[in-house]
């Protein structure tokens, strides 16, 4: 059940990005107090912050379970992982090979950094 909870956590976190960034499109806007009314409409950016706050109860969730040093990195890795391709599947946005590269070797090291402790 813990890395479910780590899991649900690092979708949260990956979605919220992705819904803070739809929210940043055009002719969306940053909520602003000059316009208030305005703000309540941007439903991806409200969405994109209730979802950051979930993922980090899930991951206060997962820390009553899990060892520091091995959650961390999880969710770090796992929300680098999960955000890079959402942007490319959903935005559109360029992978090059360095960037999958890169993926590939922050989930090694995690692999590395966390043997032997979960």
């Amino acid at each position: 059940m813990k890395w479910v909870i780590l899991i649900i956590g690092i979708a949260s976190n990956a979605a919220a990005s992705v819904l803070i960034k739809m929210a940043m499109i055009p002719p969306r806007k940053f909520p602003s107090l000059a316009e208030p009314l305005e703000a309540l409409s941007n439903w991806p950016f409200w969405l994109g912050l209730g979802l950051y706050g979930g993922a980090f109860l899930l991951y206060a969730a997962a820390l009553s379970h899990l060892p520091l040093n091995v959650a961390h990195p999880i969710l770090t890795a796992g929300a680098i992982a999960a955000v890079a391709l959402s942007s490319v599947i959903i935005f559109q946005e360029p992978f090059p090979w360095t960037t999958g590269l890169g993926i590939f070797l922050v989930i090694a090291g995690v692999a590395l950094i966390t043997a032997r402790l979960a």
